[in-house]
């Protein structure tokens, strides 16, 4: 049985990692190893890494590939790698 609170620590060092990384393709590897850790223990990632990363091509976001806009009370962001959208809504106050 693998401790879940040490699968969290651990993807939380890869998006570290992912952030500081000055190489995209090394940021998505980080990305991407994240991921296939909260898969084998069937982990459900946060909502703050889940809008760092293309859910399509699982592209790392930096400021030069993707592009945020609002509407409808939604964030959307568009991958400029794969040329797709993902929505987000926004967070209400309760």
């Amino acid at each position: 049985m693998v401790n879940k609170e040490l699968v969290k620590e651990r993807i939380q060092i890869l998006f570290e990692q992912a952030e500081k990384a000055k190489n995209q393709e090394l940021a998505n590897k980080y990305i991407q190893t994240a991921r296939r850790i909260a898969m084998k223990v069937n982990l459900k990632l946060p909502r703050t890494y889940k809008i760092k990363f293309c859910k399509h091509c699982y592209n790392y976001f930096i400021l030069k590939n993707y592009r945020v806009r609002t509407r409808d009370k939604k964030i959307i962001y568009y991958c400029l790698n794969c040329k797709k959208y993902t929505k987000f809504s926004l967070l209400s106050k309760r």
